[in-house]
């Protein structure tokens, strides 16, 4: 960068700063409804609609607006196998758009459920993860199993779920069934691997809230709540992740077990789409036959499909959309659910309050969001590492995949915050990494190892107590 350009981008990021403070959006401008509490600053939205996650912070306007929906446009648009602007989906792939797995910004309902696996119509709404029993990663297939391809390609193999249910009583008499998956694989393009050989890891989309504010926040608070972090009466101690990416290693936030330091924008297009970029020029199946399948297609592998400054588009989208505020804050049920989300200490992993570093977030191509900066957010997480059990059920939440520091049984600490509008957005009510838990109450009883003592609170307490704590994450 030529001096000429960093005294440019010095004054822009001067000008934005003071743009951040005069423009007129503060927390004290903001008119919050009756019922209704922030959420995450100048970025809390008040909708409870299927758009309330797909919706604009009020502090986008002008250029960043226009950026905000082209971003948004490409997020959702369908890639095609064609050539060309929009094209370069496949040859193998998991989801053809990015909007085709996080629905209005959501959680695309899981075809495990709707359809036992893999999706047909060119499409499955998860991620298949395999790995050696060693944790190495299969030569001809990698740490990602496609299982989707475009017309005249042959898909990495098919995943299959069968699930078993167990029903089991609170103490009070009432039931609740937890189900077990069992996932196998078949149609393997290659060398078949044997079951004895292979672990295999289901995810579902993550929701698209409180990105940016996930990007802005304190990495300083973060580490001082992972020391903090040691509750020996309930057998917690959170930790955090560390990952290098580009060389530089760094404090994880982003992903089921905060895998990531960004929102793998670049990673997505690549390993989701099969989508070429910057940084993953190489087709996700080079050196495998797709590659030469896709050829016979018609596809060109001699351009990027997308550039880095549509990603960064997308990576603006992402992160300038509106978090929905807290609601119904005066309904004695909800009230009652918040002191019982005390009383069974779900608040020493889920916390209730953190805060974004003062210049906000830099985004993939280093356009500077400082809106972000500065800001009281309240997303019911410590985005720590925490030991989530091995054993229930005989399967617990234990994957056996590691990711960076994480171990197998090791979790990111989940975002609450609009969780309870999910069946509005999507239609659907499950949860946990691999949508195992068909409820809330469910995804609680799944707790064990950190979050075994916090779900022993919960089901001893009365139905009342448990249903209201359920109305209060409903709030969120």
């Amino acid at each position: 960068m030529n001096h000429f350009l960093k005294y440019s981008f010095s004054i822009f990021c001067l000008l934005a700063c003071s743009a951040c403070d005069d423009d007129g959006i503060g927390v004290l401008d903001i008119e919050i409804p009756e019922g209704y509490a922030l959420s995450a600053g100048t970025s809390t939205i008040f909708l409870s609609s299927s758009v309330a996650y797909d919706t604009p912070a009020d502090w986008i306007t002008g250029a960043y607006d226009v950026r905000f929906t082209r971003g948004d446009r490409l997020y959702d648009d369908v890639r095609t196998s064609n050539n060309g602007h929009g094209g370069g989906l496949g040859p193998v792939y998991a989801g053809y758009s990015c909007g085709s797995c996080h629905r209005n910004a959501g959680r695309t309902k899981p075809s495990l459920w709707t359809e036992g696996g893999s999706g047909s119509y060119g499409f499955s709404s998860m991620l298949v993860y395999i790995s050696r029993k060693n944790g190495a990663f299969f030569q001809d297939y990698g740490r990602v199993l496609h299982d989707q391809a475009i017309y005249g390609v042959q898909p990495e193999g098919k995943l299959s779920v069968e699930y078993t249910y167990e029903t089991f009583s609170f103490p009070d008499g009432e039931a609740y069934t937890l189900c077990k998956p069992q996932y196998s694989i078949s149609e393997w393009y290659a060398e078949e691997i044997k079951p004895e050989d292979l672990f295999c890891t289901v995810r579902i989309p993550l929701r698209h809230v409180g990105m940016g504010q996930m990007m802005a926040l304190d990495p300083i608070e973060i580490e001082a709540l992972a020391a903090k972090s040691n509750y020996p009466e309930y057998g917690i101690s959170g930790r955090c992740n560390y990952i290098t990416e580009r060389g530089v290693r760094c404090l994880g936030l982003s992903g089921n077990k905060a895998q990531h330091a960004d929102l793998t924008v670049e990673l997505g297009f690549s390993s989701d789409m099969g989508v070429t970029n910057s940084r993953y020029p190489e087709e996700i199946c080079e050196g495998q036959t797709q590659v030469n399948q896709g050829s016979m297609m018609g596809l060109s592998y001699d351009q990027l499909d997308v550039s880095t400054e549509e990603m960064e588009n997308v990576d603006l989208y992402m992160q300038s959309l509106g978090v929905p505020a807290r609601r119904n804050i005066n309904d004695p049920q909800v009230i009652k659910g918040e002191q019982n989300f005390y009383k069974a200490k779900c608040h020493l992993c889920h916390v209730t309050t953190l805060h974004t570093k003062p210049r906000g977030t830099v985004l993939l191509n280093n356009t500077q969001l400082p809106w972000l900066g500065g800001q009281t957010i309240h997303p019911y997480s410590d985005y720590l590492l925490h030991e989530m059990g091995s054993e229930i059920m005989g399967v617990g939440l234990n994957d056996n995949y590691v990711s960076g520091l994480a171990r197998g049984n090791e979790w990111r600490t989940t975002p609450l915050w609009g969780i309870g509008l999910q069946e509005k957005v999507n239609g659907h009510t499950y949860f946990l990494h691999d949508g195992r838990a068909r409820n809330l109450t469910e995804a609680i009883m799944w707790h064990g190892g950190e979050g075994e003592a916090s779900k022993n609170l919960f089901k001893n307490m009365s139905k009342e107590d448990r249903d209201a704590l359920i109305a209060f994450l409903n709030s969120l």
